[in-house]
């Protein structure tokens, strides 16, 4: 097994990754009289030197036909000048400026909060936007546009006042003005926006707790100029937790109307920066608002950084190159072969980049775990096989060799560490041998014999992990074919219930544990729920309900871990790992903090000025 997990992590790739950055570390160590010449001045000095004798007038013929009025001798001097030009350091206007570099390989979609779906479109939005809260790395919530708020009508009716004097970032979309000041009737147009049939915003379930009036439109509204007023169905605690998504920023009725379905590309908001230039999937920019309202405990006003730049290198190995190079500030995840040449097995990072890199890890609010379809009218395995194939594996050995040492091992419930409902008392699963054919022998399979293969989807992404499981269960007698889809595929077939055992992971959409719970609710069948597995347990749902009408934070962080306790017993999922947040960051920069959502928040981030 072993030699199995060592084989999967050596990689050609990985290799060379290895050798590139011996020299470019040895690069970034050397002198800095060395350093005043970066690499291209090389390869230009090479074209320099040996150019005359390449590129001589017969093979230049090639490129240019002979009615072509090209002159050897004034090109060649036209092209050595732009080899020169070409090979100088970073433009000179950058100078006194403090740039925050970094990069997105997998692009952003849209910098409109409605639209705020994956982490790379939210962190981007966290930058320009602000909503009525919050959250802090420690998950509390706390003031941005609200200075205060009540809940009232035992938790139906959430008011709030908001702050004075905050104004959108300057446009023409505000006429004479330049500007305008954010007010209470603002969010009453960000809401209702994020219902609109034509907007189509993937945040519109999260208000579905929100009363509605006989237009269809939701219960909120503005008391007066600086009071907002929202109005639920019924109680519901997470409801605050959800107001501090991205999706709920305050967006300017005058912007949205003027850009119309532009406005993802020209955004208008409060935030700490603001819009200035994107050429997609290649650079994205964003200025300091010297208007920003808020303040550090010292008086000085956020944000410390004069620029973030975001670039859209898809090549993982080249943007870790660009890392090396001082080019880029931060890398998060473990995406691409790098990761082996930074960390060791057990998760550290590696000696010789002590002094190069500040490497940082923090429990993060995502729960990967394999699914079984258990909906009674598609004959789903039986509990005692889930249960067995949980017991089937070693979690921490999965991590110390596919994901080198980064993760916890679930061994306790589906609630992830990090959230005040995980509790290390819950009995979860670990490698017990001995269960697993107890298990199968209860089952009618001694050994796994007359066992019907059981087919796992998923994608090229997670196919390391799930061989492994295969691998191990299949110790035991029970045959695992992995199904290999395009992620599109696999999420298809996974929400249209075509997928008997699948890979999947939740990131948490609000720092509640209802949002993980919510996943084993009856009534959220897929495709029109997140209930993906189809899990239905008259108990479950009872203690559900119950715990969304408890305002006793204790006494319903009591029932979430009974939930939790339940779905483990029954088995409609198999917890792989609880994921962490990793960055690793330049040691220039300060403040950029870390926090179990893995969002990017910029603006404490300080850094020198560039030279």
């Amino acid at each position: 097994m072993k030699q199995f997990l060592l084989g999967r992590k050596q990689s050609l790739s990985s290799q060379i990754v290895k050798w590139k950055c011996i020299v470019t570390s040895s690069i970034r160590n050397s002198s800095s009289s060395f350093r005043l010449f970066p690499l291209p001045f090389f390869f230009n000095l090479f074209s320099f030197l040996f150019f005359p004798f390449v590129f001589t007038k017969k093979t230049l013929s090639k490129f240019y036909t002979p009615h072509s009025s090209f002159n050897t001798r004034t090109s060649f001097f036209s092209i050595l000048l732009l080899l020169i030009l070409t090979s100088c350091q970073p433009e000179q206007r950058y100078n006194g400026k403090s740039i925050f570099r970094y990069n997105v390989s997998d692009g952003i979609t849209s910098l409109d909060p409605a639209f705020s779906r994956s982490i790379d479109n939210v962190s981007a939005v966290n930058q320009l936007f602000n909503g009525l809260v919050e959250i802090d790395k420690n998950l509390k919530l706390r003031p941005s546009l609200a200075e205060s708020w009540q809940v009232l009508d035992s938790g139906k009716i959430y008011r709030f006042k908001l702050r004075k004097g905050v104004y959108f970032h300057k446009s023409e979309v505000f006429g004479d003005d330049s500007t305008r000041e954010v007010i209470a009737s603002d969010f009453v147009y960000s809401f209702n926006r994020l219902i609109d049939p034509e907007v189509i915003s993937p945040g519109k379930w999260l208000l579905n707790e929100v009363q509605r009036n006989y237009e269809g439109a939701l219960d909120v509204h503005a008391i007066d100029k600086y009071t907002l007023e929202i109005n639920l169905k019924r109680s519901f605690p997470p409801f605050l937790g959800i107001l501090s998504m991205q999706y709920f920023s305050a967006v300017p009725k005058e912007a949205v109307e003027y850009y119309g379905s532009k406005f993802r590309a020209n955004p208008i908001g409060t935030g700490p920066f603001k819009f200035q230039f994107w050429k997609e999937n290649t650079k994205l920019v964003f200025l300091r608002n010297e208007n920003y309202f808020e303040k550090d405990e010292e008086g000085q006003q956020l944000p410390y950084l004069d620029a973030v730049s975001i670039s859209f290198i898809k090549d993982l190995e080249v943007t870790f190159l660009k890392f090396l190079k001082l080019e880029i500030d931060y890398l998060t995840g473990l995406k691409g072969s790098y990761k082996d040449e930074l960390l060791t097995s057990d998760g550290k990072l590696r000696k010789k980049y002590a002094e190069q890199v500040i490497f940082t890890t923090s429990p993060y609010l995502n729960t990967e775990y394999l699914g079984f379809l258990v909906d009674e009218t598609k004959e789903p395995l039986s509990k005692d096989i889930r249960r067995a194939i949980n017991y089937g594996f070693e979690r921490d050995k999965m991590l110390k060799y596919l994901r080198s040492g980064i993760g916890i091992p679930a061994n306790q419930g589906f609630i992830p560490k990090g959230l005040p409902a995980f509790s290390e008392a819950t009995i979860g699963y670990s490698y017990q041998p001995d269960s697993v054919y107890a298990l199968l022998e209860r089952a009618g399979f001694s050994n796994g014999k007359g066992l019907p293969e059981v087919s796992l989807s998923t994608t090229a992404q997670y196919l390391d992990i799930c061989e492994y499981l295969q691998s191990q269960l299949a110790i035991f007698g029970i045959k695992i074919k992995v199904e290999v889809n395009q992620a599109a595929t696999n999420n298809e077939l996974i929400a249209n219930s075509k997928a008997q055992f699948f890979r999947k992971s939740w990131v948490a959409d609000y720092p509640d544990a209802e949002n993980y719970l919510s996943l084993f609710k009856s009534e959220n069948f897929s495709p029109n729920g997140p209930n993906f597995t189809h899990f239905k347990s008259q108990q479950f749902d009872v203690w559900y309900d119950k715990a969304l009408s408890e305002v006793n934070d204790s006494l319903r962080i009591s029932l979430y871990r009974r939930m939790d306790s339940l779905v483990i017993e029954e088995a409609p999922v198999v917890p792989l790992f609880y994921d962490e947040v990793v960055r690793f960051t330049q040691p220039t920069i300060s403040g950029l903090g870390v926090n179990p959502m893995n969002l990017l928040v910029l603006k404490y981030a300080k850094k020198p000025t560039e030279k």
